[in-house]
């Protein structure tokens, strides 16, 4: 069995961020089922399903074969067999994952995966529903969240370093309604486990949440 760490928390608060330094760190895998949900809604946005079509998504879903693996010390997500990591971060994508991921059959092909690879090996996985739904046994729970105001500075820092004009209230208004979404869909929605700690990176340096984290493996989550 392995030693899993599970990380929740809302869109933004640097999860994904936090998750790989962590595991890095600590010679663990890190997953992210973010990316596996992004791999999923490129397939189905390859082979033109309508979202909206759950008969459609729940049929297609199966067809889909979607692989971690580490090479060079980089994790690489595979689709049926090919390399994808370069398509799985456009809007695009982002904004189909969202609507797919709630389908009760994309879960749970996806979650079955995710299982399989905590139950082999040491991981740390990062979503919204780590903790209570996918990994309940996690020998560490976190919960991390942070401001939406933070989150949405973060963001608009990120997009415009990327030299993207963008309106920091408007992502600010995408965020909440985000969390709006996430918390209230039917499917596992994102809440903290009742075991987990709260983390609340908004006064933080990514530094000092990482080793919050780590210390946390060694006292074995309190």
């Amino acid at each position: 069995m392995g030693f899993n760490i599970a990380i929740d928390g809302p869109a933004g608060a640097g999860k994904s961020t936090i998750a790989k330094k962590v595991a890095k760190r600590l010679g663990y895998i890190y997953v992210d089922t973010g990316a596996m949900y992004r791999a999923m809604a490129l397939f189905l946005l390859k082979e033109g399903v309508d979202p909206k079509n759950s008969e459609a998504v729940n049929e297609k879903c199966k067809e889909a074969d979607i692989t971690i693996r580490y090479e060079n010390g980089e994790q690489v997500v595979y689709l049926n067999g090919e390399n994808v990591n370069a398509f799985l971060r456009t809007e695009q994508v982002g904004n189909m994952a969202s609507v797919t991921s709630a389908n009760p059959n994309v879960r749970k092909k996806l979650v079955e995966l995710q299982q399989k690879l905590a139950a082999d090996a040491d991981v740390v996985m990062d979503g919204r529903d780590i903790g209570t739904c996918v990994l309940p046994d996690a020998e560490v729970k976190v919960y991390l969240t942070a401001s939406s105001k933070v989150r949405a500075q973060r963001r608009y820092d990120e997009l415009t370093a990327k030299g993207e004009k963008c309106d920091i209230d408007v992502i600010e208004k995408d965020i909440i309604e985000r969390d709006y979404q996430d918390m209230t869909r039917e499917i596992s929605p994102l809440k903290q486990a009742e075991d987990a700690v709260l983390v609340d990176s908004s006064d933080m340096t990514i530094e000092e949440v990482a080793e919050t984290i780590m210390k946390m493996t060694v006292t074995g989550g309190i």
